[in-house]
């Protein structure tokens, strides 16, 4: 991956950043439809504690978000990863990892404890991501939940994400 610049998302990107997360989640099975206004309301909030963009010289190429996570049970200082997002034609090409590990790096220098994701194991078991047995988030299937502790603490309980998730529409203008 060569020509890709990784660096903090700014206010000046939100407009790219969101047509981008439309045009990365089109079509997807997975998809809910409402990834960008997820992103949106991350970002207007100031609910994403690390917001990433990748870009190249043909404009931003990706983006990664990490929230903090809430947990009913044992853990604290673990963040949420998501949405992450790669333009349909740099896909697969190594921009969805890059963010990913810059991700990690800002988060461990802040102090997390880990990072959970809700995804496709396949995809995120390469970057350490494992299925914890007493970890949950209410309405995702426990084979896509997943955690990568920083130390070797494992959290367990039920996760509550940021309340942007829950978001259906766009709150920037």
């Amino acid at each position: 991956m060569t020509g890709i610049i990784i660096r903090n998302q700014t206010d000046a990107d939100l407009a790219a950043v969101l047509t981008l997360v439309t045009a990365a989640y089109r079509g997807l099975p997975h998809a809910s439809g409402t990834e960008p206004f997820i992103m949106d309301a991350l970002w207007t909030s100031g609910g994403a504690v690390v917001a990433l963009v990748a870009e190249d010289g043909t404009g931003l190429v990706g983006q990664g978000a990490f929230s903090v996570a809430h947990i009913f049970g044992k853990g604290t200082g673990w963040h949420v990863l998501g949405p992450l997002a790669v333009r349909p034609d740099r896909q697969r090409r190594g921009v969805g990892s890059a963010l990913i590990r810059a991700g990690f790096d800002r988060l461990r220098a802040k102090g997390s404890a880990g990072c959970i994701v809700a995804g496709d194991p396949a995809y995120y078991q390469r970057f350490g991501f494992r299925r914890v047995p007493d970890l949950h988030v209410p309405g995702i299937p426990d084979p896509y939940v997943m955690a990568l502790p920083f130390d070797d603490t494992l959290p367990s309980g039920a996760v509550d994400f940021h309340e942007a998730f829950a978001a259906t529409e766009p709150v920037s203008n």
